[in-house]
């Protein structure tokens, strides 16, 4: 039996105990499972390392390996919430526009060259694609060796979709250097010193530790110290 329900009756559930709003790249921490906006918890595990809905440790030293995108969670928030994911796309855009720089998003979309097809057309367009990483914001990146126990790679230079996780990238580096993708565990990936987080996007990691500096996108790669 079906019966309406108000929206805000669900939304301790659907929102971010940081920034009150409605969940936006829902990232989740593994040790607890609570969830919330991804730029918030990136931002408060900076200066902590505990959650900072329970107050578990996350992990005593490297509190960003432990937190993970929460695809389900955040497709369960934009079908909860009306218009959300189309507000935030505008938000997206206004924020390239009022910086005078074309949004990657809509760039990538219209990539083929045709004029006049609106968002709906070209997301329609995307959908009806089977090779879909071709539409993906690319990232430049150097990857160099930091570390005396593994070897340097042959070409460093790679080009990618800024869609791409340091998981990702760590796994490229275990086949290439280790031989062997299992391990890609035992590397750890930094950018200007700053261990990255598994679940970090590059996209991610351009916008927030690259920042405003020019490609490529330096990243280095050594073997994994456990403390």
């Amino acid at each position: 039996m079906e019966r309406m329900i108000k929206l805000k009756t669900l939304n301790s559930h659907i929102t971010c105990k940081l920034c009150r709003g409605y969940l936006i790249d829902a990232t989740t921490v593994t040790e607890c499972l609570h969830t919330f906006c991804k730029s918030c918890i990136v931002k408060h595990l900076e200066d902590n390392n505990t959650c900072p809905e329970c107050e578990t440790v996350i992990h005593q030293s490297h509190p960003l390996n432990f937190i993970s995108f929460d695809r389900t969670m955040q497709d369960i928030v934009f079908k909860l919430v009306p218009h959300l994911q189309k507000d935030e796309e505008e938000r997206e855009r206004e924020f390239y526009r009022s910086r005078g720089l074309p949004c990657p998003s809509d760039a990538a979309l219209n990539e083929d060259g045709e004029e006049g097809n609106g968002p709906g057309e070209a997301d329609a367009k995307k959908a009806e694609s089977t090779d879909y990483h071709r539409f993906d914001e690319q990232v430049n990146i150097c990857l160099e060796c930091s570390g005396s126990t593994l070897r340097s790679l042959p070409r460093k230079f790679i080009r990618c979709s800024s869609q791409a996780t340091v998981s990702h990238l760590k796994k490229f580096l275990a086949i290439k250097i280790l031989d062997s993708m299992e391990k890609y565990r035992d590397i750890d990936i930094l950018c200007n010193e700053e261990l990255l987080g598994k679940d970090h996007t590059l996209k991610f990691v351009l916008v927030t530790r690259w920042r405003f500096k020019e490609p490529p996108l330096l990243l280095q790669y050594r073997p994994r110290i456990e403390l």
